[in-house]
């Protein structure tokens, strides 16, 4: 089975467990043409992260230990979701960088969690040590084919709702969900990588010809933080555009989101965009672009307490 096809297998298996989530227009960004949006951070638990979680565990049988995941938050939450949902146990790893407001996300949803000292990759190294000790069924957070097909259908989903765009930019962690996006459209669209300067696995490993291992940091840290691109998406990713954005060039596209629409997000959510309004990537004369909004956790959770 070809990714297109497993990705086509996925949306019919997650259909009504996965929120269909809306798109948009928008001539507000003072750009001089429009940007089409998909507003996947109104997807459940707050990014696209629910997708590939469900059509994992919907695609094989889970053990009785469970399943666990390590996250830099998002991922965690919809693990944490979908495993409540359907009926499993589960055991949730984050790093402390992964901020109060996700960690609370996870707790309210119940799953037993270890908050870890450091990264990612802290988090991820302990849920290995979990696996291995109980049995549990890992959810990888972006480099598994059942997961790079969860993320795809956001992309198929977009398809169907009518998107235009000759170009569409999604925000690149550890590789997941620009996977799903390159394994969907197969070239028929122009995919771009927008990354943070300061956490970019990606156009790190585009430049050293493979996947090399990169210091993280930075605003959108605990969501697109991945110290090492994922094998599949590397794969995927041969000869991309992939570009860089400042700190400063994502909190204004916040604040741009905000302004304009009243959509509040996370700095991984408004990465996207802040390619565009930033000047990072420049579309040709007539070139149509989309930018998928993936996340809306943002820290500190303006209605806690």
């Amino acid at each position: 089975m070809d990714r297109k096809t497993e990705i086509s297998t996925a949306r019919d298996r997650i259909d009504g467990h996965a929120q269909v989530t809306p798109v948009m227009d928008s001539h507000a960004f003072g750009l001089g043409y429009p940007v089409a949006m998909k507003l996947e951070h109104l997807q459940h638990t707050g990014s696209f992260k629910a997708r590939g979680a469900f059509n994992t565990l919907l695609g094989t049988d889970v053990p009785q230990a469970g399943v666990v995941a390590a996250s830099g938050g998002n991922h965690g939450a919809a693990a944490a979701y979908a495993a409540r949902a359907l009926g499993h146990p589960a055991k949730i790893f984050v790093p402390e960088m992964a901020g109060p407001s996700k960690i609370a996300l996870i707790e309210r949803i119940g799953a037993d969690l270890s908050v870890v000292p450091g990264e990612y990759a802290n988090a991820l190294s302990m849920a290995q040590d979990h696996e291995t000790a109980t049995g549990a069924m890992q959810i990888h957070a972006y480099d598994a084919p059942a997961t790079v097909a969860g993320q795809g259908t956001c992309f198929a989903e977009w398809d169907a709702q009518g998107l235009q765009a000759d170009t569409v930019l999604v925000a690149v962690g550890g590789g997941g969900l620009i996977a799903g996006a390159l394994a969907w459209f197969q070239g028929a669209r122009k995919v771009v990588a927008v990354e943070p300067e300061t956490s970019c696995a990606l156009n790190a490993a585009l430049q050293a010809g493979a996947p090399v291992d990169v210091s993280v940091s930075g605003i959108a840290a605990n969501a697109l933080g991945a110290r090492r691109i994922g094998g599949i998406c590397f794969e995927l990713a041969q000869g991309m555009t992939s570009v860089l954005v400042s700190d400063e060039a994502i909190a204004a596209a916040q604040s741009a989101l905000w302004q304009a629409h009243r959509i509040l997000v996370e700095p991984a959510g408004a990465a996207a965009l802040a390619a565009l309004t930033s000047g990072a990537y420049t579309p040709a004369p007539g070139e149509k672009v989309a930018v998928l909004i993936c996340g809306g956790n943002i820290a500190p959770d303006p209605l806690s307490g």
